[in-house]
């Protein structure tokens, strides 16, 4: 069997579900020809683009894991190198030209370099006579979510409502995998060796899609219907924890759909009103906004007028942040979680970047490039939308007046103290009441620092320099 189709898979690393692969086998076994699947890592970008090491590990995982499932099918999947996406465009016409590839399918992305690397691609091989075949983004509703005049929406409430409504409409089956085209490949020679790989959490994320489908159905069946009530507690594993395989795309989005319609349908409560899917229309919504609004790809404020902010730049300040050191228990503990294990909790993310934007004053883009460094679920458009939204400086950002008080987020979410002490261990033998803000001798006997900040003049400073703004 000849192989003239190429399936391009990026940040959609599953065979499962996947568009561009679905449609691909499907017109090669029409015409009775054969696919394959092409992985070109890009180190340079993803350097360039802050991706961690973790995030790096887990997609190397993924690559050997899907190489293996494919084998099975007798698809065979095929590595070419290039630094920067600038390379890409003559490493895969070259790849193409030597292997008598005839159609290219991929996934649409959203992010303007990964949008501008896609075109520079087709327009490559379409001047070698390649077509070319882009199927939608990876998105749960994967068409454009505009208002009745047409505009994207910039506030997310109205976003969801129209999201809801055409996702009814929406087929959600995910798609199937590709058929077995050809015998076994031999598992040995499916892949060759991956020189960019670097150690990661295995144990928290196994590199297994079928594991990552297991975890997808754990959840939506124990604790989905307890998430509204849960999520915000660290301490309780009331998270998906799915994020990771979302980043890279192990699990698709109609598989996300089917497990939680499936569920809602067994409890019988409507799934417009699950919690978790709203948290996937977020997902959604930023991603939107970044191929709507091009300029948020460039390190620019959805709010021009924030671009006039005055961020204060204390070195000593930004390090003890990044070393969990801020003499703040809760803004400590997660940022040692972000540490030690490349991931973070939702709440405590915005505890992090509120402190880090409000309290410090500092620029939200130092404090977005150092969580990207870090975190395995790093996706630019959450990620961004997320910093922006606790600097007050993006679309439907929280208010510029509310300032996080880390120390009664803390007493809220934390109560006891469990996950401070988890992470803080210095601190694990003070009370429940005292473990939020140690008195000045704890902190001695603990070897614990006095706090980088205060609270109450840095607030009124916060919103003394956005006030500032108005004047302007």
């Amino acid at each position: 069997m000849k192989i003239t189709h190429l399936v391009w898979l990026r940040n959609d690393l599953r065979w499962l579900d996947n568009p561009a692969l679905h449609f691909a086998s499907c017109a090669a076994k029409e015409a009775n020809e054969g696919i394959a699947v092409l992985i070109t890592p890009t180190p340079g970008q993803w350097s360039e683009h802050n991706e961690s090491d973790a995030k790096i590990g887990l997609r190397a995982g993924l690559v050997k894991h899907l190489a293996g499932e494919l084998a099975a099918l007798g698809i065979p999947l095929h590595i070419v190198n290039g630094d920067t996406y600038a390379d890409l465009p003559e490493a895969i016409g070259e790849f193409c030209q030597l292997n008598d590839i005839k159609h290219l399918w991929f996934n649409g992305d959203l992010p303007i370099h990964e949008q501008q690397r896609d075109q520079a691609v087709c327009a490559k091989l379409q001047q070698q006579g390649i077509q070319t075949h882009q199927q939608a983004a990876d998105l749960i509703v994967a068409q454009d979510v505009l208002s009745q005049q047409g505009t994207p929406f910039k506030v997310f409430t109205p976003f969801f409502n129209r999201w809801v409504s055409l996702l009814a409409q929406q087929d959600i089956t995910p798609f199937p995998a590709p058929a077995a085209q050809a015998p076994a490949i031999d598992q040995d020679n499916a892949l060759p060796e991956l020189v960019w790989e670097t150690p990661y959490r295995e144990d928290l994320w196994p590199a297994d899609q079928n594991i990552a489908r297991q975890k997808l159905w754990q959840f939506c069946h124990h604790k989905e219907c307890l998430y509204k009530e849960e999520r915000d507690f660290p301490i309780i594993p009331a998270t998906s924890t799915l994020s990771p395989y979302l980043a890279l795309g192990a699990i698709g989005p109609r598989q996300c759909l089917e497990a939680i319609f499936y569920t809602c349908n067994q409890e019988e409560k409507r799934w417009q009103d699950s919690i978790w899917l709203k948290e996937l229309a977020w997902r959604d919504f930023y991603r939107q906004l970044m191929a709507h609004f091009p300029f948020l790809s460039m390190s620019k404020p959805f709010k021009a007028d924030t671009d006039a902010l005055t961020w204060r730049k204390n070195d000593a300040e930004f390090q003890a942040w990044c070393e969990g050191k801020t003499g703040f228990p809760i803004v400590d503990a997660a940022m040692r979680q972000l540490n030690q294990t490349g991931w973070m909790h939702n709440r405590l993310r915005m505890i992090t970047a509120s402190f880090f934007t409000k309290l410090m004053f500092a620029d939200w883009r130092r404090g977005e490039a150092y969580f990207m460094s870090k975190l395995i679920d790093g996706e630019f458009a959450a990620n961004n939308g997320g910093w922006q939204w606790s600097a007050s400086t993006g679309c439907d950002a929280a208010p510029y007046f509310r300032v996080f008080n880390p120390t009664r987020q803390s007493e809220t979410y934390d109560k006891n103290g469990d996950f401070i002490r988890r992470f803080v261990p210095e601190l694990s033998s003070l009370d429940a009441k005292s473990i939020h803000d140690p008195k000045p001798q704890q902190r001695k006997v603990c070897h614990y620092p006095d706090p980088i900040i205060d609270y109450k003049p840095a607030r009124l400073a916060a919103i003394a320099a956005f006030d500032a703004l108005k004047g302007k």
